[in-house]
């Protein structure tokens, strides 16, 4: 049974075809790429998994259960975790309380019944956690400064860590590298391998940074006109006649 599988997936706006009888296939844990030019279609088979976008057909499927349809906050209880393309962070709050309120359930009922059955321990353990994760990725020393006192990288940065404080099996990463230097690069990437060493699960990464991503990920999955066009290891995905053209038009 795969962990996680698209059947025959579609969606349109208007006259455009973004997804177009997608079918993938995840057995298990892994680093998978999703790669592919600008409109490929990448961004919204993201959507679609999360629960942002309800397909026109098709099927999405997570360990057996067919989730295809439910709210972006039910899929996000099963497990399914996801960053976007902008830097989505709270500025005027610190780094540790942005990670604390990631941390949060959503939702009021959930608040409520956090705030009358959680104890000290556990906002501790919240707390402890969250200064781990800083700490990977050299943020630690940021812990009570307003996360606009970041670099754009270090944003960045703090905005991937976040989605990590919650339990999850599937991480769909959007575009990570994006505005990313080359020396926090390093870190971020570091950060990942660790993270999927220490908690094997499946993670997406949508990329266009190609050095990264194939640096990454053991499984390429390249998309084109909303279908996916190749797919195999970085190796075979970079000598494809196919990609090649894709990409070079």
């Amino acid at each position: 049974m795969s962990a996680l599988r698209l059947q025959s997936v579609s969606k349109r706006y208007g006259g455009i075809v973004a997804l177009d009888r997608v079918s993938i296939d995840i057995d298990g844990p892994g680093i998978y790429g999703l790669i592919g030019p600008n409109g490929a279609g990448k961004t919204t088979l993201f959507d679609v998994i999360a629960g942002a976008v309800r397909p026109d057909s098709g099927q999405v499927i997570i360990e057996g259960v067919a989730v295809t349809g439910q709210a972006s906050h039910q899929i996000a209880r099963l497990g399914i975790t996801r960053t976007f393309q902008e830097c989505r962070i709270l500025l005027e709050e610190s780094c540790l309380d942005n990670l604390r309120f990631a941390a949060q359930p959503k939702g009021l009922l959930a608040v409520l019944s956090q705030t009358l059955s959680r104890s000290g321990a556990h906002h501790r353990r919240v707390r402890d956690q969250a200064l781990d994760l800083l700490r990977r990725v050299n943020l630690h020393d940021y812990a009570d400064a307003p996360a606009a006192q970041l670099s754009f990288g270090q944003r960045r940065l703090l905005e991937i860590v976040c989605s990590f404080i919650v339990p999850s099996r599937v991480m769909l990463l959007d575009e990570p590298a994006a505005g990313v230097n080359p020396a926090l690069l390093e870190v971020l990437a570091d950060f990942i391998r660790s993270m999927f060493r220490e908690q094997p699960r499946i993670f997406l990464l949508v990329e266009h940074n190609m050095e990264f991503v194939m640096s990454l990920a053991q499984d390429i999955i390249v998309m084109h006109q909303g279908t996916v066009l190749e797919r195999g290891t970085p190796k075979q995905v970079q000598a494809s006649e196919r990609v090649l053209e894709a990409y070079l038009g």
